[in-house]
């Protein structure tokens, strides 16, 4: 008999230690591991950056409340009572492309060393934390590779080593760290509607010859991306690429969420399959201005007030923020765009039209035959 197991084999979200990607300074004063931080994230502005250090004050008080303080040009500063725990870590960076972290009080799965003749004691230390160094930065023109550190890692000589004053070169390689992170993108066409109004399967109308599902997915997949179909349970659609709901009841709102928990490492091109006048202009349009550091990358007509939610790729990032809507009793996918980070695509109105009752399917159809 096969092991018992008690809970839900998920797909889990490929984080580091505490947050999707993150990297450790390590080898250096702690002033020197900020500075550094600083002159980085001054040069790297496209990204949204977080830095994760231990506090230096001696005589921290003992909090009873915690302090949220807004300021009106958008910053935040919030003093938190909690211990260190990996998982809530995870959530709270989870919108950061990249987390710096200090070596000296917590441990990364991905290192820079800093080559500080003072730190020679320090860094032996550390010596095991140092499992996957990605460059070394010399402090001083004089910095030494500590015999140690040869022993254990003979290559690191071979690793790439910047001078402290090459901030823009450390930041290119930085950057290149984040660039390896962006997630893949796959397809996810909508046809698990009721299509009430409708009073038939909005994806088997035919606007183009053939089922309106089958034009949908061949759309995406001319621009190479892996597709899939989104059904609900107890629709008899045999397919070998689909996603059967597991959040019921939901709608499209259900999809999205179906989709990250079989694939949370993606990023979702969702598509409607009521949309019939979508074409690879609009889809290509979408990859072309994808933007991963925002939450999604949606589609708006040019004489509309709000974004499209289900012509909209959704990034790995977005999964817990719908999960958050979900947990305060939302389950609209547009309430989430309106009010998270996102790039927004203008496109004419006529190309995003929802098709939903008879009369517009004809109106619609006599269109696309003219």
């Amino acid at each position: 008999m096969g092991k018992h197991q008690k809970h839900a084999k998920l797909g889990l979200r490929n984080n580091n230690n505490f947050a999707p990607n993150e990297i450790a300074i390590v080898g250096t004063k702690c002033n020197e591991v900020s500075k550094l931080v600083q002159q980085v994230s001054e040069k790297l502005t496209n990204y949204k950056l977080a830095y994760f250090d231990a506090s230096h004050s001696k005589d921290e008080r003992k909090q009873n409340v915690e302090e949220f303080v807004f300021n009106a040009n958008g910053n935040i500063t919030i003093n938190s009572i909690g211990n260190l725990n990996k998982f809530n870590q995870r959530i709270q960076f989870s919108q950061y492309d990249f987390v710096f972290i200090n070596g000296n009080h917590y441990q990364a799965t991905k290192q820079i060393l800093v080559l500080d003749n003072e730190k020679e004691a320090s860094v032996l230390k550390r010596l095991e934390q140092l499992n996957n160094i990605q460059f070394v930065i010399k402090l001083t023109e004089d910095a030494k590779y500590f015999d140690f550190l040869l022993e254990k890692n003979p290559q690191i000589k071979n690793l790439k080593c910047y001078k402290v004053s090459e901030i823009d070169k450390i930041s290119k390689h930085i950057e290149n760290l984040i660039q390896e992170k962006i997630a893949a993108i796959q397809g996810l066409v909508l046809a698990g509607g009721k299509s009430t109004r409708m009073g038939t399967d909005k994806g088997t109308l035919y606007f183009y010859g053939k089922n309106q599902r089958d034009v949908a997915i061949e759309l995406l997949e001319k621009n190479h991306l892996k597709t899939y179909l989104s059904v609900r349970k107890e629709q008899d659609i045999t397919i070998e690429n689909k996603i059967v709901d597991t959040f019921i009841g939901l709608g499209p709102f259900g999809a999205i969420c179906s989709a990250f928990q079989s694939n949370p490492n993606v990023a979702w091109l969702v598509l409607a399959t009521d949309l019939p006048f979508v074409d690879d202009k609009v889809i290509q349009k979408l990859l072309k201005y994808r933007n991963p550091s925002k939450a999604a990358t949606t589609i708006k007509g040019k004489g509309k007030q709000f974004p499209e939610p289900l012509i909209t790729l959704w990034e790995p990032k977005s999964y817990p923020l719908l999960l958050n809507y979900l947990a305060q009793g939302y389950s609209c996918p547009r309430k989430v765009l309106i009010n998270s980070e996102v790039e927004i695509i203008e496109v004419e109105d006529d190309l995003i039209r929802n098709i939903n009752t008879p009369e517009e399917f004809k109106k619609a159809k006599k269109e696309i035959n003219e």
